[in-house]
């Protein structure tokens, strides 16, 4: 039987719950919405869906068009780096061998998000040559428009400028990954920024971890943000564990963890298994995944 893909698109509304159930309801249209959530201090949301490919692509372009409708991105303040309403569209599979298809249909909806709602596309992960949205960032809208301007980057389907309202869209296809956050008791933004160097890849710390340093001001507090791309190379809870202690070498303790959106039964096995002693734990010792695998 093949499985559906998965796909997580992140819009820049994280604090309007009329605008979120809006959205969510366009999103929800041809495909199912699994998960819904939102950030106030990041000013976000991540919805999480699944569908056929023709279902899912139907869903994601009503979804955008109705954000491009709601969300203005003059007016937006939030924690989270983005550079459109609907700031990056990942497709993703569920099973990991399926990457091909949603490469395709990540190709597919790039292409029509392009043509059909006239904003600028830039590819990423699978599809983009190994760019992530990082290096789409990088500066912000203003930074963005002026690498388009000054031809050092020109966006892969669509208009060749940022819409004034709505930004661009990233969009790719890349395999399942873990958004886990991480809070602080404190709201020293440099503490944060210290740890998630120290734990990202980049900085020597866990492999395929990609982390930064966010204030969050309508908590009062920091957090270390993280994306883990391959959670079966670093393990959730070796990664809580290293915040924990770089916090505690700094005087800080950790108010708790965020998990954004949904993650492998795998991950959750494996931290269980650690928490718990039990040598080799392993999601198929998980009742409800053993039904669906005989069922």
């Amino acid at each position: 039987m093949e499985l559906p893909l998965e796909s997580v698109p992140n819009v820049s509304e994280g604090r309007d719950a009329a605008v979120v159930a809006a959205l969510g309801e366009a999103f929800g249209g041809s495909a199912r919405v699994l998960d819904i959530h939102s950030d106030a201090d990041h000013h976000r949301s991540v919805f999480t869906l699944v569908g056929g490919e023709e279902a899912l692509i139907e869903a994601l372009l009503a979804g955008i068009s109705r954000a491009r409708e709601l969300v203005d991105l003059r007016r937006h303040i939030g924690a989270h780096p983005r550079i459109g309403a609907v700031d990056v569209v990942p497709i993703v599979p569920i099973a990991r061998d399926d990457l091909q298809r949603a490469a395709d249909a990540a190709l597919l909806l790039a292409e029509r998000i392009g043509d059909e709602l006239a904003l600028p596309v830039f590819l990423y992960g699978e599809v983009g040559g190994g760019r992530g949205p990082a290096f789409f960032r990088r500066g912000g809208t203003l930074e963005l428009e002026r690498r388009l301007r000054d031809g050092e980057l020109a966006p892969d389907f669509g208009p060749g400028a940022l819409d004034p309202v709505a930004g661009g869209v990233i969009v790719g296809a890349r395999q399942p990954l873990i958004a886990f956050n991480v809070n602080l008791r404190t709201e020293d933004i440099e503490v944060a920024k210290a740890i998630a160097s120290v734990v990202r890849e980049s900085g020597g710390g866990f492999p395929g971890v990609r982390a930064l340093g966010l204030a969050l001001p309508l908590a009062a507090c920091v957090q270390v943000s993280m994306n883990v791309e391959d959670w079966e190379a670093a393990a959730l809870h070796e990664i809580v564990g290293r915040v924990s202690e770089e916090a505690s070498r700094r005087g800080v303790g950790v108010i708790g963890s965020e998990l954004v959106g949904l993650m492998p039964a795998g991950a959750a096995a494996a931290a269980a298994g650690s928490s718990l002693r039990i040598e080799g734990f392993e999601p198929s010792r998980l009742l409800e995944l053993r039904l669906l695998e005989t069922g």
